[in-house]
């Protein structure tokens, strides 16, 4: 294949990747039509036929497939000692995808990051929103946000947060006429806000400890949620008990819009992590963004 066409061979990946010529399309920056002709001149020229196209989606054929696996990882490759060129200059360059909780998005990442982005004009910052366990090599993000205990050994992890403390909260309007729970087992007499982790695609048991005992409790409600900010908005109306970190709580416990339940069951988990390939090569714009973020006991 002629050189002039690799270009080609990105607009391939594209689609292959989001599974969708309009995506795609939006993507790259060009009409649907126009990537459509790319393609099929793509599969013309090799004599396979790469996506397989239905009136509701595409995917990649067995050949389209072995092209992406093979291919995609040398155009990274190329993309990141380009981006390494790019950062031989004065300052920071180039965009970081981060992928975390909105908690971690709304108390931490962006605080912090929002400081120093008028200092760096050519860095960029991409925040994904993601109660998931994503696979950040994978899903092609440069760092991801995790409990410490919850990164994997293979990757290069950095605190950014104190140890986070879980707690158990309602709203007086709620707790009023009903008995309080005294044992982790009275919770499934409660009605609770459940919080469904996409990965997994089930309900978080909620996690307590006490005297060196742990405990898993799987808790009933009206209401599920794939977020922790509608759950404490649902807490503060009185919709049900709340499991609930407790830097969000607390100015509503000391205001008294929310009471703490079982107490002395609440878990400390390892404080939050940013988190990245060991083997990434470190750009200025990656190093800026983990010395912005790492925890230093303030």
């Amino acid at each position: 294949m002629a050189r002039e066409n690799y270009s080609d061979l990105l607009a391939f990946m594209a689609v292959a990747r989001e599974r969708s010529f309009t995506r795609a399309a939006d993507q790259l920056g060009i009409s649907q039509s126009a990537l459509s002709h790319i393609i099929r001149n793509l599969e013309a020229r090799l004599g396979l036929r790469l996506l397989t196209r239905t009136t509701r989606s595409v995917s990649p054929t067995e050949a389209g497939e072995r092209l992406l696996r093979n291919v995609a990882p040398r155009f990274e490759e190329i993309d990141s000692e380009l981006a390494a060129l790019r950062e031989l200059r004065d300052k920071p360059s180039g965009t970081i995808r981060i992928t975390a909780t909105d908690q971690a998005i709304d108390t931490i990442l962006w605080p912090k990051l929002s400081k120093i982005l008028p200092d760096y004009p050519d860095l960029k910052i991409e925040f994904s929103s993601d109660y998931g366990l994503s696979d950040i090599v994978a899903d092609r993000f440069d760092m991801g946000v995790r409990l410490g205990d919850q990164v994997a050994k293979d990757m290069i992890a950095v605190r950014i947060a104190p140890d986070m403390r879980m707690t158990i909260v309602g709203s007086p309007a709620y707790l009023a006429g009903r008995p309080l729970p005294t044992t982790p087992q009275d919770l499934t007499r409660h009605t609770c806000l459940n919080l469904r982790l996409p990965t997994r695609g089930g309900l978080y048991a909620w996690e307590l400890q006490k005297d060196g005992r742990e405990y898993q409790v799987r808790v009933e409600g009206q209401v599920t949620f794939n977020g922790i900010y509608p759950i404490l908005d649902a807490a503060l109306a009185g919709f049900g008990l709340a499991y609930i970190p407790e830097e969000l709580v607390q100015p509503h416990v000391a205001a008294g819009r929310l009471l703490y339940v079982l107490q002395d069951w609440f878990p400390t988990f390892p404080g939050l992590h940013i988190f990245y390939p060991s083997r990434r090569q470190s750009s200025r714009a990656l190093a800026l963004v983990v010395d912005t973020l790492r925890y230093r006991g303030e």
